[in-house]
């Protein structure tokens, strides 16, 4: 059975632009939140940033017009019961994912796979939350999702290769590039990623070279779009020490660890980007 109506249950940064690639691709999607309120906002940001594409030429308005037709929101999870495809992209928390899955399991139609969006969480141990554990995937997406071409689809030793077929088919359908990976936390890129970043972050914290420096070695010596300490600030210095903690206790191995600036940072309240301070001063345009 191929994929053909798509539940997705969060609609805040990830959530919403998984949303808007599924109804862009021309799949019935329905958004679940826990309160009009929030609904209303991830629904406006979708919307702002289909405007901000035709406003800029990027997007023609049709493509925008046919994004919101094939898009609806609703705060009721019962309305996801028929969907061939639910993904999860809550709060990386498992007990909560954990109370989801059970709910969504008792509801969804035979047939549905079940996806979570986590970037560190296990798989298995969130296959084991539902009746039909060979129906459940990891889905993980990047952050802008309607920007970043990669999907990591994480299998465990249960999934069904049928489950896996649809899945793969349905990434690409929605204009993704599929990495295939079995579940290890971090799974591919943040089990490369995490150790990069934090390395840089102790070369800085050493007094070896300046921010700047570290940033500009990295984007023209190796090619990277960003360096280390910028991509840092972006993905939010609050969410690579949480990933970091799950990675140590996974692996326990100190290339793992968060290193105590970025604890003294984030104790600080400096997020990165999303707090307005962190190794840059995102007030200024461009950060500075």
């Amino acid at each position: 059975m191929a994929i053909q109506k798509v539940g997705v249950v969060g609609c805040g940064l990830m959530g919403s632009g998984i949303a808007q690639v599924s109804a862009s691709a021309g799949f019935p999607t329905v958004v679940c939140e826990v309160s009009p309120e929030v609904l209303a906002k991830g629904l406006a940001s979708i919307q702002k940033f289909l405007q901000g594409g035709v406003e800029k030429g990027k997007v023609p308005p049709y493509v925008m017009d046919k994004t919101l037709a094939n898009l609806r929101g609703t705060t009721k999870l019962e309305e996801l019961a028929d969907c061939d495809l639910v993904v999860e992209a809550i709060i990386e928390n498992i007990g909560a994912k954990r109370e989801l899955l059970g709910k969504l399991d008792a509801l969804a139609k035979p047939g549905a796979t079940f996806a979570s969006n986590t970037s560190s969480l296990s798989i298995t141990e969130m296959s084991t939350f539902v009746k039909r554990p060979e129906r459940v995937i990891g889905l993980h997406f990047f952050n802008p999702v309607p920007l970043m071409k990669l999907v990591e689809v994480v299998r465990t030793v249960k999934t069904d290769g049928t489950a896996l077929q649809e899945a793969n088919a349905w990434c690409m359908a929605v204009g993704k590039t599929v990495v295939s990976c079995g579940d290890s936390t971090g799974f591919v890129v943040n089990r490369l990623l995490v150790p990069y970043m934090v390395d840089a972050i102790r070369v800085f914290e050493e007094g070896l070279a300046s921010r700047d420096d570290i940033d500009n070695a990295m984007k023209l010596g190796c090619g990277y779009p960003m360096g280390p300490l910028f991509l840092t600030d972006y993905v939010g210095l609050d969410t690579t020490a949480y990933i970091c903690e799950i990675m140590l206790n996974a692996f326990q191995e100190p290339r793992f660890a968060a290193p105590p600036l970025l604890k003294r940072m984030v104790a600080e309240g400096k997020f990165g980007r999303k707090s307005g301070r962190g190794f840059y001063d995102w007030s200024t345009n461009p950060p500075s």
